[in-house]
């Protein structure tokens, strides 16, 4: 078990030091997923991972799938231990909140059945259905209303490749879990704003996109919004995991990036943020989608966030291409320490090549070192077959995407950004963190690593009345929560 304990100061109602209000958080990623207990006592907020698990995807009937029967027996053993955690120390879990990666979706029949086991975006089944679906929705009018950067496995083009879908609905990964857990069928916003199907400016479902590519108008469920409740355990459940059957399911930001935005530790409203983990996702908070064709060149996305807000961001390539590198190079017997493998990087000297981190050649996995010296050779230049100058092309291609992302959503929404916040993983890694700021010319501040988590834990608080105020309330808890680490420009390293 790991605890962080942070103080947290303002923004939190009623309760003396003795009263604790305790929340699960269900927070999944693309690589693993955990179940996180998040207390907060009069000023002090706390969060406790109480289950830890491995996710990734199969070779599975002819694709690339995700074991949801599996996943879902984890989530199942998560709040088991969160349950038999908070019994020990006499507490009762308010409610429970789930978020995880966006754009997949399971179908559910009308008996509540899952039809097969939930595609991966990384399948590469999607592919061939972008120029039908273009044939039939002009891009320029797809980005008009949706405001989504054009990614091939997004969800508009992954169902574009099923049949039969007539009696089905599809709900995203993080409804299924909730699906299940309380029968309640529902579609939290932040998640369906990755579809390439909602409308960014109404906030509601694009049902002529629905009409136009011959899909059902209640393919999904109803759009519910963070802060709400989805509904309550069923009996069978809580009493398999130890809750009360009247424990609440919370809809919370259940994209993770939804989440670990609105915990960004912010004073500042001209802030850029770096969601950094598997994905990198880079942008700004705007109140306003921007849907110019300048923003539709540049691939931005504008999707929603917590309190209506829009995450106006491009997704980029993340620390997948080092993990990847990592798992072949352990297949390999070289099974370096990252603070090792890093540090070897940082004393090599700057500008060596660099790749394009969004390129779709890195989405699938296997062999992630060849297939990054393939493409550096293909520009001319060579990449050794040595682990830490693949990590620095990795490290220096991250930071250099990440500046030109920030320069561009600058320009696109008409904003100055004064400071950088990486939250997530990537966070704790100083290297890209330097080199962050190195190439973007701008202050960075790392942390906190569990930013998800806090984002989850804090609107589930807020909706049970136990914190209030709005996303400036939520940030000030963070800001006095953590020790934040500070990395400012040095020329001389590029």
């Amino acid at each position: 078990m790991s605890r962080t304990a942070s103080h947290a100061q303002g923004g939190v109602d009623g309760g003396g030091t003795s009263a604790r209000s305790v929340f699960a958080a269900v927070d999944i990623g693309a690589s693993s997923g955990r179940v996180i207990l998040g207390r907060i006592t009069g000023s002090i907020v706390e969060l406790e991972t109480v289950h830890r698990f491995p996710n990734g995807v199969v070779e599975l009937d002819g694709g690339l799938r995700w074991d949801f029967d599996a996943l879902f027996a984890e989530v199942l053993a998560g709040l088991s231990a969160a349950a038999t955690v908070a019994a020990v120390q006499g507490e009762t879990i308010m409610s429970i909140g789930i978020d995880t990666w966006a754009v997949d979706y399971g179908l559910v029949n009308a008996a509540g059945e899952l039809t097969a086991q939930p595609f991966s975006y990384r399948d590469d089944r999607s592919r061939a259905a972008v120029a039908p679906v273009h044939r039939k929705l002009d891009p320029a009018r797809l980005y008009g209303t949706t405001g989504l950067q054009f990614l091939q496995f997004n969800t508009l083009y992954q169902l574009a490749t099923e049949r039969d879908l007539d009696g089905l609905q599809a709900l995203l990964i993080p409804d299924l879990i909730a699906f299940f857990l309380t029968e309640q069928r529902r579609t939290e916003s932040t998640n369906a704003s990755t579809t390439g199907l909602f409308d960014a400016v109404a906030g509601e479902w694009a049902s002529e996109f629905l009409t136009a590519l011959g899909l059902p108008k209640d393919l999904f469920p109803p759009l519910i919004e963070p802060g709400e409740t989805v509904g309550t355990l069923l009996p069978e459940i809580a009493s398999r995991v130890g809750l009360p059957a009247g424990t609440k399911v919370v809809a919370v930001g259940s994209h993770d990036t939804a989440s670990a935005v609105a915990a960004v530790p912010s004073e500042k409203e001209n802030f850029a943020y770096i969601s950094s983990g598997t994905w990198s996702l880079v942008g700004l908070e705007l109140d306003q989608p921007v849907l110019t064709e300048a923003s539709r060149a540049a691939n931005f996305t504008n999707e929603r966030g917590v309190d209506g807000t829009i995450r106006y961001l491009r997704n980029m390539g993340g620390l997948w291409l080092l993990s990847e590198c990592q798992r072949t190079w352990a297949a390999e017997g070289f099974i370096p320490e990252l603070a090792d493998l890093l540090a070897a990087a940082a004393a090599l000297p700057p500008g060596g090549p660099q790749i394009n981190p969004d390129d779709s050649a890195f989405i699938a996995p296997d062999n992630m070192p060849e297939r990054i010296r393939a493409t550096v050779r293909h520009t001319g230049e060579q990449l050794p077959d040595d682990p830490a100058a693949i990590t620095r092309c990795i490290m220096d291609s991250l930071a250099t995407g990440y500046a030109r992302t920030i320069a561009d959503a600058e320009r696109l929404a008409d904003r100055t950004v004064d400071i950088v916040h990486i939250v997530g993983g990537g966070s704790q890694n100083r290297l890209l963190c330097q080199l962050t700021a190195d190439t973007t010319g701008k202050k960075v501040v790392a942390g906190p690593v569990e930013a998800t988590a806090l984002g989850n834990v804090l609107v589930q608080a807020r909706a049970a009345g136990h914190v209030s105020g709005g996303l400036t309330e939520l940030r000030r808890l963070v800001v006095s929560s953590h020790e934040l680490q500070t990395f400012t420009p040095q020329l001389s390293r590029l």
